[in-house]
């Protein structure tokens, strides 16, 4: 299946100056697939390397960082001939062999220039075993679960994405319903590249739902491999309360919902894990607007997201009748998959920091607040067509932004600093920050 994310490779590899690249993401967001998709058909040859599934190679990188030796090793072990420019050398869970992520920074500073990439699902979490890291010495690339564009041309409506990539969103508009209707199945695939794989071949929903659990059964289960022992309930009570937290008119995480009596130094290295496996999606509160947003955060306040809206839906039992009954599913459980959307497609698109606002009283928030090019950009999402939005005809009185989207199901409009987006082409908003 074809991945955006490759024209980025494409560039890297392109570019006279590059450095090693780590691709960062949560398991089964497609890493493996898409590099070694990469090395077939962009390269002569390429050495697929994974420290997880095979530690022996783990030995080449522990007595020490020479190069040549290193290749050399290399070549024994893969009984190929490695040439600089024409063979693609793959690091995968390189969080697994912290000797082999330091050696990226010799492969930086090496003369011979190897073509060096790494994907590393809990990379984030290795970190924090005090792991060497080549500082300065490498390059990243976010991999996100499929967007709803990358799943159209999945199912074969490449020519859909194409209209909206060229802007005709007046030609889409003829044919919303195909889009709406292609967003609610997403709404319930969601962006998992084997789920999206299974369900264009059979289009059968029991077997989506299956693969789903099973996803979810196995992020259980590095919670057991790789948290700490005393973490590891933790992690899931704080995992599992995502829909209930989700399903709040005010979304704002709270930890009652995890357990009675529960407080935030008790949740706080697992919701940090969760964070740092790529499993969830932190959405930090600012309390006030400026540049930069970062030193606006308010540490206290956020609201939490899963990684992918069908995994979500999945977790909330949602069943996949509710496809059927016309647009409801937008506004499942208060909204929350519309946002949960939204918020995937920002991330897949641009890994900016994503905040939300609220004023103090609480009575007044945007959706989502974002940083692009030196200007602050409020987006407030709606899951129905209804455009009425006090929260941010308040905060553009409050701040008078130079620009505002208002994403829905209602039609592209552009008014003087408001602009309308439909639900199904928040991409394109997000490709022309």
């Amino acid at each position: 299946m074809e991945r955006f994310a490759m024209n980025q490779l494409i560039t890297w590899k392109n570019n006279k100056d590059k450095k090693p690249l780590i691709v960062k993401g949560a398991r089964q967001v497609g890493k493996t697939y898409l590099l070694e998709a990469f090395g077939k058909n962009y390269f002569k040859s390429y050495i697929y390397l994974n420290f997880e599934s095979n530690p022996i190679i783990k030995e080449i990188f522990e007595r020490d960082f020479s190069i040549s030796r290193i290749i050399g090793a290399l070549e024994l072990y893969s009984q190929k001939k490695i040439d600089k420019d024409e063979t693609l050398i793959i690091f995968d869970e390189i969080q697994e062999a912290p000797k082999a992520l330091t050696s990226l920074k010799y492969f930086s500073e090496d003369q011979n220039c190897y073509q060096i990439v790494a994907a590393g699902s809990l990379l984030g979490v290795a970190l924090h075993k005090e792991t060497s890291f080549p500082v300065g010495k490498v390059e990243f690339l976010q991999l996100s679960p499929m967007s709803f564009y990358e799943y159209l041309v999945a199912i074969g409506r490449k020519d859909f994405v194409e209209v909206l990539n060229r802007g005709e969103f007046e030609l889409a508009n003829t044919f919303k319903q195909e889009y709406q209707e292609e967003l609610k199945k997403y709404f319930f695939i969601g962006g998992m590249p084997e789920i999206v794989d299974n369900y264009r071949r059979g289009k059968d929903f029991n077997a989506v739902r299956k693969i789903q659990k099973d996803i979810l059964y196995s992020y259980e289960q590095d919670f057991s491999k790789h948290a700490p022992y005393n973490v590891t309930p933790r992690l899931r009570m704080a995992f599992n309360s995502l829909p209930s937290q989700l399903a709040k008119e005010n979304k704002k995480f709270v930890y009652g919902l995890i357990k009675e009596g529960a407080r935030a130094k008790e949740f706080e290295l697992a919701l940090m894990w969760l964070c740092d496996s790529g499993f969830v999606h932190k959405v930090p509160r600012v309390n006030k607007i400026g540049v930069p947003l970062n030193s606006y955060e308010d540490l206290k306040a956020f609201k939490m997201f899963a990684l992918d809206v069908g995994l979500l839906g999945c977790m909330a039992n949602l069943d996949a009748s509710t496809l059927l009954d016309k647009n409801n599913l937008f506004v499942e459980f208060k909204g929350a998959l519309s946002e949960q959307y939204v918020l995937q497609q920002l991330k897949s698109a641009n890994d900016s920091k994503v905040f939300y606002w609220s004023n103090e009283r609480g009575s007044a928030e945007i959706d989502f607040i974002i940083e692009a090019k030196g200007e602050i950009i409020p987006i407030e999402v709606k899951a129905k067509i209804n455009l009425r939005a006090k929260s941010l005809s308040y905060y553009l009185e409050k701040y008078q932004p130079k620009k505002a989207f208002r994403i829905s199901l209602a039609p592209y409009k552009k008014h003087q600093i408001i602009t309308d987006y439909p639900l199904w082409a928040v991409e394109s908003l997000v490709n022309h920050l």
